[in-house]
C-alpha cells in the first residue's frame, strides 16, 4: 500500500487544533498525553490508526515501520513519537 503523504498531511490541517495526534483507544501513553494537553488547554486533532489505514501507514512510515503511538505531527510536518508534554510545548513555542 502506498501512502500519499499529501493526503495524510491534510489530516493535520485543522481549524482550532494545533496539531494531530495519531493514537489508539487502548494506548496508555496516548491517554496520558491527551489528558495533559487538555489540562494545558492545548487542542489536538486525534486520529485513531486502528480505524484509518492511511494514518496507520503514515505512522509506520515516520516510525521506521512500527505503529508506535502516540505519534504527534505538527504544522511544519515534523513528527514526534511518544513525546512528553514539555517536548510538545517546546515545539509549539518554536512554531509560534
Amino acid at each position: 500500500m502506498t501512502v500519499d503523504l499529501k493526503d495524510v498531511s491534510e489530516m493535520t490541517s485543522t481549524g482550532t487544533e494545533v496539531f494531530t495526534m495519531y493514537s489508539t483507544p487502548w494506548c496508555g501513553y496516548c491517554r496520558r498525553l491527551k489528558s495533559q494537553l487538555s489540562r494545558e488547554g492545548i487542542a489536538i486533532r486525534e486520529v485513531n490508526i486502528e480505524e484509518n489505514p492511511e494514518a496507520a501507514e503514515y505512522v509506520m512510515k515516520v516510525n521506521g515501520g512500527n505503529q508506535t503511538v502516540p505519534t504527534v505531527v505538527f504544522s511544519d510536518d515534523t513528527a514526534m513519537t511518544n513525546p512528553s508534554l514539555a517536548q510538545v510545548k517546546k515545539k509549539l513555542a518554536e512554531l509560534s
